[in-house]
């Protein structure tokens, strides 16, 4: 039986059409959003502001190699501010820890009121708190960073959010309904519904190639319904 070209490819594009239009469709408005919206934006670079590190004496402090003698795994020292106190940072394959810089001792970690002081000082908004809890199970939107952290929500329609490192004080991310919405794009965009950012999943793939197919078979349909023009028979 021979195959009917054109019917075949017609049924195929059809196909194809129905069963991706759906993602088409939402690659197109999730894309849309992306770019409509500055990135910076929705970094949230808006909601903190840079604070430059205020000039130290040294002197009547712990040596830092004193410091460093205390933790065997110690890769670097370094000075820093933590709630306007000079502390000794160790960075260890453990991740960092705080020493009070004139005692030499552990500093212990963020309180809930501290956390809150760190937050309202950077934060560029009316600092007005609507919540604040120590996390140490990730939410979907810090997926990538690992607890624990203190999660500080303020007023507003965007519900800014910052996140505080408990052991360091310092601004781990920020996060707002924008970026929500953008990370929700994205998660569309690419389509991987869990982690959302493998961007060469096997859905992906068979969804893209999938849709180059539906292309072809348009452009061959399209091709084929042009009438084409019969040679005329030359008079002998």
């Amino acid at each position: 039986m021979a195959i009917r070209w054109p019917l075949l490819v017609r049924r195929t594009h059809k196909w194809l059409g129905l069963v991706l239009g759906v993602q088409v469709l939402m690659w197109t408005v999730s894309g849309m959003y992306m770019v409509a919206i500055h990135i910076d934006y929705i970094h949230g670079d808006h909601l903190v502001r840079s604070q430059a590190a205020p000039p130290r004496d040294l002197a009547g402090l712990v040596d830092p190699s004193v410091i460093a003698a205390s933790e065997p795994t110690a890769r670097e020292v370094k000075m820093q501010t933590f709630l306007d106190q000079p502390v000794w940072r160790v960075d260890t394959k453990d991740g960092p820890r705080l020493y009070d810089g004139v005692t030499g001792a552990p500093v212990p970690a963020l309180t809930r009121d501290q956390a809150e002081r760190v937050a309202k000082r950077i934060y560029t908004g009316e600092p007005t708190i609507v919540s604040t809890q120590l996390l140490t199970t990730a939410p979907i939107e810090m997926q990538t960073r690992k607890p624990p952290y203190w999660r500080v929500e303020f007023e507003g329609w965007n519900q800014p959010t910052l996140y505080i490192s408990p052991v360091t004080g310092e601004l781990i991310s920020r996060r707002h309904n924008l970026w929500r919405i953008f990370d929700f794009a994205w998660m569309l965009h690419i389509m991987d519904y869990s982690e959302r950012t493998d961007v060469n999943n096997p859905l992906l793939r068979v969804a893209t190639w999938s849709a180059v197919f539906m292309a072809l078979a348009g452009a061959w349909l399209l091709y084929w319904s042009f009438p084409r023009r019969k040679k005329a028979k030359k008079l002998v």
